[in-house]
């Protein structure tokens, strides 16, 4: 175990270091500890949700692995959430999905409302933590031929224009009871396998389901919507109705966050290039950070260099007051709850790193074309002694310093996970 008297001895030489370059290491862990990021929380149950756990998954959707102890009722998933909300610093939030309602009676996506959820809300409160929410456009029968908003049949779109109404609802009563504004990210899976004649028409018809969607106007402090493009997917290989620059003129035209998943893009692309393209022009964003191993693979964030691109860019530029974090990974070859832990701290410890720099210092080089100046600092940051800023920061939000998190997870493991089996 991890020695607290070593932490601080070590914080100190760091806090001094980073000092000599002009950067306040208290100040960069203030930062951190106001930034809160939106856990998936279909990491712990393989994205089956509760309302049709046996329905094949649908959209492109699926998951590999069948690691002991995935959670199988709102119980167990809850649960699971606690124990790795445990070993996360700070406060966070809760991503749900219109699947995992808690109704008192069977219930289909379209009449599920917000007295399905009162379960989380309950939750939530007694974790301190918020809620964002996610329609479900799949793993149901109405998924026809890969499509729902954009559907050319009429009854199609409506049962789902119905859906994403109620998840309107629901995120407004998330913001209402919690007091925290709640996110409700809008994505779907519709477009062809093969080469259509008509590229016009669907998206035509999903504009108009989703201004009838949002037609009603709510609180903003409560809920606002996010849209979210794709570049393909398993079964529209050819053709996606809500494409990225769909979702983006969109975002502007409507008024709505605009979400930028990492693992939607072409493997060559910067996603955090989009952030300063988007902002001057849009209200806001909403991430979901993953980890595309080849595309879309969803793999559990690690502090690699993409995802260091990503935090750069929302410090450098100031734009995490504009800026809603949220994880999207689901991998069932490992602990599940170890992912969930994985994957957060990874992202604030990228965050951490990115706020340890004489930022302002560095902009003023850059205006005065001082480029061997930015070169040199930036590299030598990168040997910084950043791991220790980051242990006290673990050490003063109460959780596990270096990996005594995980002597915690094979515990539970032990006690919980392997007796679900």
């Amino acid at each position: 175990m991890v020695k607290a008297e070593n932490v601080e001895k070590a914080y100190a030489v760091a806090k001094e270091r980073y000092a000599e370059l002009g950067v306040d290491t208290d100040a960069a862990m203030e930062q951190l500890k106001k930034v809160k990021i939106s856990m998936n929380c279909w990491q712990g149950d393989d994205l089956h949700g509760f309302l049709n756990p046996d329905q094949e998954l649908t959209g492109g959707i699926g998951v590999s692995g069948d690691y002991p102890g995935v959670a199988r009722t709102p119980d167990e998933l809850a649960s699971d959430l606690h124990e790795a909300l445990t070993l996360i610093p700070g406060k966070h939030k809760l991503q749900l999905h219109t699947i995992y309602a808690v109704p008192d009676r069977k219930k289909d996506f379209d009449e599920v409302g917000p007295e399905d959820f009162k379960y989380w809300v309950d939750w939530a409160k007694k974790e301190g933590v918020g809620l964002d929410m996610n329609p479900t456009f799949f793993s149901h029968p109405k998924v026809k031929y890969n499509f729902t908003l954009a559907s050319p049949e009429k009854a199609t779109r409506d049962y789902w224009i119905e859906v994403g109404k109620k998840s309107r609802e629901i995120s407004n009563y998330f913001g209402k009871e919690l007091g925290q504004l709640s996110v409700n990210n809008f994505w779907i899976p519709d477009g062809f396998k093969d080469n259509p004649i008509d590229k016009q028409s669907p998206r035509e018809r999903l504009i108009k389901s989703l201004d009838e969607i949002f037609a009603k106007k709510y609180d903003e402090n409560n809920t606002i919507e996010a849209v979210e493009g794709k570049l393909f997917g398993t079964g529209i290989e050819s053709y996606t109705v809500g494409s990225h620059l769909f979702y983006n003129n969109y975002a502007i035209s409507r008024g709505k966050l605009w979400t930028i998943d990492a693992g939607h893009w072409h493997p060559t692309e910067d996603v955090s290039d989009k952030f300063s393209a988007f902002m001057p022009f849009g209200k806001g964003l909403m991430l979901h950070v993953s980890r595309p191993v080849r595309w879309d693979s969803d793999h559990v964030v690690i502090m690699d260099d993409a995802l260091m691109r990503i935090t750069r860019s929302l410090v450098r530029d100031n734009e995490l007051d504009r800026t809603n974090i949220g994880l999207d990974f689901f991998d069932a070859t490992i602990n599940r709850v170890a992912a969930w832990v994985v994957g957060a701290r990874s992202t604030q410890k990228a965050l951490l790193q990115a706020m340890l720099a004489p930022i302002d210092q560095l902009k003023k080089a850059e205006l005065n074309y001082d480029f061997t100046t930015r070169l040199a600092v930036t590299e030598e940051l990168k040997s910084y002694p950043f791991g220790a800023v980051w242990d006290e920061f673990c050490l003063k939000n109460n959780t596990p310093v270096g990996t005594d998190w995980l002597d915690e997870i094979h515990q539970y493991e032990k006690d919980v996970l392997f007796k679900r089996n």
